[in-house]
């Protein structure tokens, strides 16, 4: 029988629950520190020390991102409100990185003002930027490369060659020249072509695929690139059997793909930088529910208090999330579709899955929330906006974001009666 820990008790999960109603997300916050300094321990080797751009969309709750900057790690954003969301926590300057890929002005505006590193999509967004910037372009800019079919992608990116992100190769090599005739003098490089991979490979393959085109820049443009962003895409073991991908292995064959091709060329030192969110926060986040009712006709039904809407991956990608039964973990199993309550069939956390056999009203927690779990969100139905906890160990724990009142939900209409 495979099985995944709990950081917590099924009594220590009772007494939250007397004053924090079920559902909500908790977070490990001892463990995403210790997952966030095995990544830096990994790449210590990078010159002039290395960087993760934690992608805020993952987990975009202040109190961990806090605790993810006193690690060490920046701000990966996409969209306005992260940007803010960084500089309340004050994550500045070139600790954040921005990549949107239909970016308004004014989004492309706030980044600059903080100094971030601005990341284009397309060849047009050069004049767009410029223009948005009111005539300048910052000092130091960045592309994103699409490889096309010269790198696979997964199910959650897709093909590159289908996705909408990021500059074709003969693009790239015009959109340097366009920068370097413009008076830029600063350069990064960027490519993310798949999304929760556990081929510890594909990342290497990734970095040397890019330290082979800074050697292609540099005798065709002569530029020198000065950092390089492997993206993201480190995937985490959402099923039991799988294992975690080992960073140890992957700083030290990027290290190898350096040293072979940067250093032999004499075209660094170049920093060496990601953006992971999933790898991070996403294997130390619990949904936690309780079960409302048991269902038996064609088949074997679960309904808990959770729903789609606050854990979207199920439904959207057929992923799947492990669920452990608190106190039941020996006992005996059987076959069910859990779901929730929502008015759509795709509402399900699992399907024809053997768990632990629960009773009306017992807890049942949902493993490996902790990205793109509550930020997915919505609120079909009316269905409201959960809780998210730190858990902070030996039974002390912090509420980081209040559950969503019907006052919260209505507050943007005017009509009377409603709130």
């Amino acid at each position: 029988m495979n099985t995944k820990t709990l950081p917590f008790s099924k009594n220590q999960l009772e007494v939250i629950t007397a004053n924090v109603p079920t559902p909500f997300h908790i977070y490990d916050e001892a463990s995403m520190r210790k997952n966030a300094r095995a990544m830096y321990e990994a790449f210590a080797w990078v010159p002039g020390g290395f960087m993760n751009y934690y992608a805020v969309k993952a987990l975009p709750n202040p109190h961990v991102m806090v605790a993810l900057k006193e690690e060490g790690l920046g701000g990966d954003c996409s969209s306005l409100a992260e940007l803010k969301l960084c500089e309340a926590v004050g994550i500045t300057g070139e600790q954040i990185v921005f990549t949107s890929n239909d970016t308004p002005a004014n989004e492309y505006q706030k980044a600059f003002e903080l100094g971030a590193i601005i990341n284009l999509d397309d060849i047009s967004h050069i004049d767009f930027l410029e223009k948005s910037l009111g005539g300048q372009l910052p000092e130091l800019l960045c592309f994103r490369y699409n490889p096309g079919p010269l790198k696979e992608g997964n199910v959650i990116i897709g093909k590159p060659e289908e996705a909408k992100y990021g500059f074709t190769r003969e693009q790239l090599f015009e959109g340097y020249r366009i920068l370097r005739d413009k008076g830029v003098k600063r350069f990064g490089l960027h490519t993310m072509v798949a999304s929760n991979e556990l081929n510890p490979d594909y990342f290497v393959e990734t970095a040397q695929m890019l330290f082979d085109l800074v050697i292609d820049l540099k005798n065709e443009l002569g530029i020198q690139i000065e950092f390089l962003n492997l993206g993201g895409g480190i995937g985490i073991p959402y099923r039991p059997e799988e294992k975690a991908v080992d960073l140890a292995y992957v700083g030290a064959h990027i290290k190898e793909a350096y040293e072979k091709t940067i250093v032999a060329n004499d075209l660094g030192p170049i920093r060496i930088t990601m953006e992971c969110g999933r790898m991070i926060t996403g294997p130390y986040g619990y949904l936690i529910s309780r079960v409302l009712h048991k269902k038996a006709i064609y088949k074997n039904y679960v309904g808990v208090d959770a729903s789609m809407a606050n854990l979207m991956r199920p439904g959207m990608y057929d992923s799947y999330h492990h669920i452990t039964v608190p106190g039941k973990e020996e006992g005996p199993r059987k076959v069910y579709d859990v779901t929730g309550s929502l008015c759509e069939n795709n509402d399900k956390f699992a399907i024809d899955r053997e768990i632990a056999d629960p009773e009306v009203g017992d807890l049942l927690v949902i493993h490996d929330s902790g990205a793109h779990g509550h930020s997915m969100g919505f609120n079909y139905n009316g269905k409201l906006r959960s809780a998210e906890l730190l858990w902070k160990g030996e039974g002390k724990y912090e509420l980081i974001r209040r559950a969503e009142t019907y006052a919260d939900y209505f507050g943007t209409l005017d009509y009377p009666g409603l709130g």
